[in-house]
């Protein structure tokens, strides 16, 4: 008899699409200086090569960004450290566009990476965790896939600020993200996987503290 088909559990949808709306909208702004090259090496002075270098520095800072959130997701939950990590690309990006200097905008560039590094690896944790699992080699593939509509987008800021606007707003535009925080409060739950990995661990923790005898762990633990 073939098994049943595993419900999607309440909240599924909100989670994958935070997690989408997430990773789309980090990589958007990444896109913004990479179709603004000319327009901001103009705009400080410099080469367009070292306009290029802004992204190598931002790709750099991604590992630490990856690292320093996923540890904050193992021990906070998923739902935390998602809404931290996109209220805080979304302020380096707002503050991009007041970059008064290339000096400044290099290091805020390098420092978006590291939001950038750790939107990934948070959002497509909570997401693949909350999917049912036949989903979830589908939801994979479809995540970076999109990778192409972000390219486009970004190619029509381009043209936006080409039109007139400015490259500043492009960067202001590139906060609105920050909106993202709002809705994974009000509508996305904490993954049942992280909870249940939670429990589990506290479960062995306190089972080792009420070996050792220790009155204090065992009342830590009831």
């Amino acid at each position: 008899m073939p098994d049943t088909p595993q419900p999607a559990r309440p909240g599924t949808y909100h989670a994958v699409l935070a997690g989408f709306l997430g990773w789309t909208l980090d990589a958007f702004d990444f896109f913004i200086v990479v179709f603004l090259f000319d327009t901001l090496a103009h705009q400080f002075g410099v080469s367009k090569k070292e306009i290029v270098l802004t992204t190598t520095a931002t790709l750099a800072m991604r590992p630490i960004g990856a690292l320093l959130f996923g540890l904050l997701a193992d021990r906070y939950g998923r739902r935390i450290p998602l809404m931290a990590n996109v209220i805080y690309f979304s302020v380096i990006e707002l503050m991009c566009g007041f970059s008064p200097n290339f000096t400044v905008f290099i290091i805020l560039r390098a420092l978006f990476g590291i939001g950038m590094g750790g939107e990934w690896g948070v959002g497509a944790s909570l997401a693949m965790e909350a999917a049912p699992v036949r989903w979830r080699g589908i939801l994979s593939g479809i995540l970076p896939e999109r990778l192409f509509d972000r390219i486009s987008a970004g190619g029509d800021c381009r043209k936006v600020s080409l039109a007139g606007v400015g490259w500043r707003p492009m960067f202001w535009i590139g906060a609105l993200p920050a909106l993202l925080a709002l809705y994974i409060r009000t509508k996305v739950p904490e993954s049942e996987a992280w909870k249940q990995h939670r429990a589990r661990a506290r479960g062995r923790s306190c089972a080792s503290l009420r070996e050792s005898g220790s009155a204090s762990a065992i009342l830590s633990c009831s």
